[in-house]
């Protein structure tokens, strides 16, 4: 098998494990296979965009999203660890505030798959972090919404010891019960 597809407690939010051929060279997988990827969770995402970040040791992206050319994500930290979080924000979802993480590292070498009416974020937990993602729309500025970080009617546990390091979008980000979310 390529790849295993792990359930989340967000029913559409799957891990992606992949099948490592390693040796004392090192080693070979499949980062993305369509075909595997329609049979093992029956979603066929069209990706139309690669982004590429490098963030260091306490930065916290997110929780983004793009409320019209809404986003389906496959998201992968190739380079140290990262705490990825994801938040179900569709407001008709019996998940609509709940929220799933998952550890993501070159080790590991886990993906998450996103669908479009989620926020997502991470934090990162190594020295530094390179974080790769490929998206099922293009990125639009005058779309894209921040749902604040830390929440309490979200709760999210990001494990941090202090204050992470934001951006100044991310510090302004809403509040869920004020954010236009999906219907």
């Amino acid at each position: 098998m390529i790849m295993q597809i792990v359930p989340t407690s967000l029913p559409d939010v799957l891990v992606v494990e992949p099948k490592v051929f390693g040796d004392d060279r090192g080693y070979f997988y499949e980062s993305f296979n369509a075909r595997k990827f329609l049979e093992l969770t029956g979603v066929a995402p069209d990706f139309v965009q690669d982004n590429h970040s490098r963030s260091v040791r306490g930065v916290l992206r997110g929780l983004h999203y793009q409320i019209r050319h809404a986003q389906g994500k496959l998201v992968r930290a190739s380079v140290g660890e990262v705490l990825d979080v994801v938040v179900d924000i569709r407001r008709s979802s019996p998940g609509f505030g709940k929220w799933t993480s998952v550890h993501l590292s070159a080790e590991n070498k886990r993906q998450v798959w996103i669908p479009p009416g989620f926020a997502h974020g991470f934090v990162v937990l190594s020295e530094a972090a390179e974080f790769q993602y490929k998206t099922t729309d293009y990125w639009m500025p005058e779309h894209e919404r921040c749902i604040l970080w830390n929440d309490p009617a979200i709760g999210i546990d990001w494990g941090l010891a202090g204050e992470p390091t934001l951006s100044p979008k991310d510090k302004l980000g809403a509040l869920l019960a004020d954010a236009e979310v999906y219907a």
